[in-house]
């Protein structure tokens, strides 16, 4: 299993995932899931992996080559996601890259009882064109990062959701963000052994079409330590100022025990003379 999550903001963008796969409990090893396409001044592009780690490799792979030809009869070089205009066509390039993985594989995966199945982030800025993210699928199609929904994760995805819904808005700044997602992944690595260090994280400034925010996480990162070990603290100081239920109104202004204006609690009582069924 593994965890990734990219945000899009005003301010820029924000790429974590870690990096940790298992086939079993005695199965674990480390492989990066985040690979950084740069051109500096013309684009820059990040992907993030999750699913069946021999597919998205090879989709990374071909991704380099793919060129895509909207007309099979054009004798053009075709698009690739280094000549592509918008990111909206590299994010196609990245689709049919995925299609033709596909075509190679799948049959004998299947005949392998292994399911096709890759989950891809894939955001960033071409030059002439604002930023974009999308989250892309194993068929290759994908969807867009909107103002609504300005974050995708893909893999081990629920227990990091509470604090990115609860934070991540298009105007939060881009530190912000960054500090988020970081809480995000470690609510996760405490909740879930599948997911773990190292980190990878990068931030991108809006219109720089570069970046040198990039940084490796391991468990001797003096801001990962502090932030763990803040959030756990933190946590518990606020779930230990929150009052107990009082059943009998006691002490308190916000009893628990009032009547619903909805339902009653559903109760079953059976008595010696019925007869279970």
């Amino acid at each position: 299993m593994t965890y990734c999550v990219a945000i899009k903001l005003d301010a820029g963008l924000v790429f974590l995932s870690d990096s940790r796969t298992n086939a079993g409990l005695d199965q674990i090893s480390t492989f990066r899931k985040m690979i950084i396409y740069e051109k500096p001044g013309d684009r820059f592009m990040v992907l993030l992996s999750a699913g069946n780690l021999s597919i998205s490799q090879s989709v990374r792979e071909i991704l380099q080559v793919e060129r895509l030809k909207d007309n099979p009869n054009d004798e053009g070089e075709g698009i690739t996601i280094w000549n592509a205009k918008s990111m909206f066509d590299a994010a196609r390039v990245l689709g049919s890259a995925i299609r033709r993985v596909h075509d190679l594989d799948a049959t004998a995966l299947q005949q392998a009882g292994v399911d096709f199945n890759v989950s891809l982030i894939f955001g960033g800025q071409i030059q002439g064109e604002g930023m974009r993210l999308f989250q892309v699928y194993s068929p290759g199609n994908f969807i867009e990062a909107t103002p609504e929904t300005p974050y995708f994760q893909v893999g081990e995805s629920k227990y990091g959701k509470p604090v990115l819904d609860r934070v991540i808005t298009p105007a939060t700044p881009l530190d912000e963000a960054a500090k988020c997602a970081l809480v995000s992944m470690d609510s996760t690595l405490k909740s879930n052994l599948s997911v773990g260090l190292p980190l990878d994280m990068v931030v991108y400034e809006a219109n720089r079409l570069q970046t040198d925010r990039i940084v490796c996480i391991d468990e001797n990162n003096p801001y990962f330590k502090m932030l763990h070990d803040s959030w756990g603290q933190k946590l518990r100081q606020v779930f230990d100022s929150i009052e107990d239920p009082m059943w009998d109104g006691g002490q308190t202004n916000v009893p628990l025990l009032v009547g619903s204006a909805r339902s009653m609690p559903l109760k079953k009582i059976t008595t010696p003379q019925e007869k279970l069924i």
